[in-house]
């Protein structure tokens, strides 16, 4: 029998600007939701978790709420201003969070809370956030792109703990792979409805096409403006996620092409390219480069041939020496050792850099077209206002001040003038940040497009999936694994050496310590040797099971073609997973009493 909701709103509706953002809508709220909030930037979805919270009276609609129940929001841009160390922050309010709880888990994300809060990093600060909102110990937990500023680490460690959490969550994200693991349900804010679908984020991108599908088909008995309002969201999504899959086969033929230039230890062959026209195609050669700060190697003996058309994903965690590596490849940074050769036909841009185009009281018409009615995209002339809607712009705000737009279009708008520009190398700093999921199908659209080359840092797992010919993954020791494929493939690979490494190093201290006493001695049982010995490769084989099922689901057209298949394969993952926990759980058992 279904719980009763912890918190609902019945007819809500909310007036801003003299129109109305919200009319009619009704949420519903349980006591286990694991809830993916939907929409498009402008749409609402931040104002939505504010009348949430309270912060915001509505116009309209009926709000009820479990009495006594405890209502966090860890918000997208919290304000630290007036605090002096980020603990001060956290123990702020009139119902702050006890200071060792909040400690415990700062502990945990390896954050010191005595930093000043003035000197302190976007990671730091959003670390500081987490560890207040959780240490609160919420019924209901509003996270808004709780991942912005995490690397890798701090990500996973937040997608254990809210599979541990026993209360309700609702959250706004762009990180496919995060909504993915943790929802059970999505609410998605479309032109001021709100639509609920008991299923997770997988299934969300197939639920959406049949929405703009049926409207399509509704439209054509209407008249012609909603046939064009139509029309434009179908071609304006569905299509693009169709094209998409189409470049992703592509991807695959790709990263197997650059499989055979890497070695099984991961470093580039560079023999393999040392033909003339694999060097013509060459614009970034590192051979056996290396880089360190004092005593700290960043950097240790790395050989790679970035050719034309490379998408190179840089991933790790923070200070594991990402912002060295990208500053070596572009030249920016001469290495200790080895050489770094850089072509001289090499154009490049650093998007992130450009930040400071985007002055507030310049028009988006100056940004894109220093004032004018036309730009040159890449060799061709396109008219602004036919440009900005490529961009997922009302081509009516081509006069709008870019002080007045949110923080995903200002992003929005910076790619759409650097993807004009005339370059072949790109250096694509977090790109992902602040966009919304449709404008992240559009980035994916067009760096698969460019005909340069492309570098990525970032820590969005399934954007780096489907972009991506080569990752190469940090780890903070200085080595540097260079691995054909996404985010996926480079963390099966990880998991792969740290179980095979953990049994190999086990099995030398066993060799090398001296037999104990016989009266001491501990013997496994036939059955827990022959599960000592065989549980790491089933290990590896579940997870590339997980990770093989994780991408037939990254289909959008599967839900809605084969929905029984799409609930085989979700299960089996789950599974799967189950199954992997328990066989890492038994194994470290086993190899405790080994070790003992």
């Amino acid at each position: 029998m279904a719980q009763p909701p912890i918190l609902s709103w019945e007819k809500l509706g909310l007036q801003q600007g003299g129109r109305w953002l919200f009319q009619g809508l009704d949420l519903h709220v349980g006591p286990r939701d694991r809830l993916a909030l939907i929409g498009r930037n402008g749409a609402g979805k931040t104002t939505l978790f504010r009348m949430i919270m309270n912060e915001i009276e509505a116009d309209k609609g009926e709000r009820k709420v479990k009495p006594g129940l405890r209502i966090v929001a860890l918000e997208q841009e919290p304000d630290f201003s007036g605090f002096a160390t980020l603990m001060d922050f956290a123990l702020s309010g009139s119902d702050a969070p006890a200071a060792y709880e909040v400690e415990a888990i700062a502990g945990q994300l390896g954050i010191d809370m005595a930093t000043p809060s003035d000197g302190a990093s976007g990671g730091e600060r959003r670390r500081a956030a987490i560890a207040r909102a959780l240490a609160q110990d919420p019924d209901l937990l509003l996270m808004d792109e709780p991942t912005n500023h995490l690397d890798l680490a701090a990500i996973e460690w937040l997608e254990d703990w809210l599979t541990r959490y026993k209360g309700a969550f609702l959250v706004i994200s762009h990180d496919r792979t995060f909504l993915k693991r943790l929802t059970n349900a999505t609410i998605w804010l479309d032109r001021g409805m709100l639509r609920r679908k008991d299923v997770g984020f997988g299934g969300y991108e197939a639920w959406e096409e049949q929405v703009y599908a049926e409207e399509a088909r509704n439209a054509h008995r209407m008249d012609a403006k909603l046939k064009i309002e139509a029309h434009w969201l179908e071609r304006g999504v569905t299509a693009r996620r169709k094209r998409n899959q189409g470049r992703l086969e592509a991807l695959y033929v790709m990263r197997a092409a650059r499989a055979a230039m890497i070695t099984p230890g991961g470093t580039a062959k560079l023999g393999l390219s040392a033909d003339s026209d694999n060097k013509s195609k060459s614009v970034i050669v590192a051979d056996h480069v290396s880089k360190a700060y004092g005593e700290r190697p960043i950097i240790k003996d790395f050989s790679l041939r970035i050719q034309r058309g490379d998408r190179i994903g840089i991933v790790g965690s923070n200070g594991a020496g990402k912002t060295t590596l990208l500053r070596l490849l572009t030249g920016d940074l001469a290495p200790d050792t080895g050489k770094i050769t850089v072509a001289k036909s090499l154009n490049g841009v650093v998007i992130d850099q450009q930040r400071s185009l985007m002055t507030p009281e310049k028009s988006v018409r100056d940004v894109l077209a220093e004032g004018g009615d036309w730009i040159d995209v890449r060799g061709v002339r396109k008219h602004v206002q036919g440009y900005l809607k490529e961009f997922l712009f009302d081509p009516g705000l081509v006069d709008t001040k870019v002080g007045t737009l949110s923080g995903g279009e200002r992003s929005r708008l910076l790619l759409a003038r650097e993807f004009a520009r005339e370059t072949n190398l790109l250096v694509l700093d977090e790109p992902t940040n602040d966009l919304d999921l449709e404008t992240l199908d559009l980035l994916q659209e067009v760096i698969a497009d460019y005909d340069g080359t492309v570098l990525i840092v970032s820590h969005d797992r399934d954007f780096l999936d489907r972009t991506v010919t080569i990752t190469l993954g940090l780890d903070g020791s200085g080595s540097v694994d260079v691995v054909a494929g996404g985010f996926a493939d480079w963390e099966a690979k990880r998991i792969r050496r740290t179980v095979s490494g953990t049994a190999k190093g086990l099995r030398d201290a066993k060799a090398a310590a001296p037999p104990p006493p016989p009266a001491k001695s501990a013997k496994l049982s036939y059955k827990d040797q022959r599960d000592y010995e065989l549980l790491p490769a089933r290990i590896e084989e579940l997870e590339s099971a997980i990770v093989k099922g994780e991408k037939i689901l990254s289909d959008p057209d599967l839900f809605t073609s084969d929905p029984q298949k799409f609930s085989n394969i979700s299960k089996g993952i789950e599974n799967a997973r189950a199954e992997k926990d328990a066989a890492e759980e038994r194994w470290l058992e086993l190899a405790e009493q080994v070790e003992g």
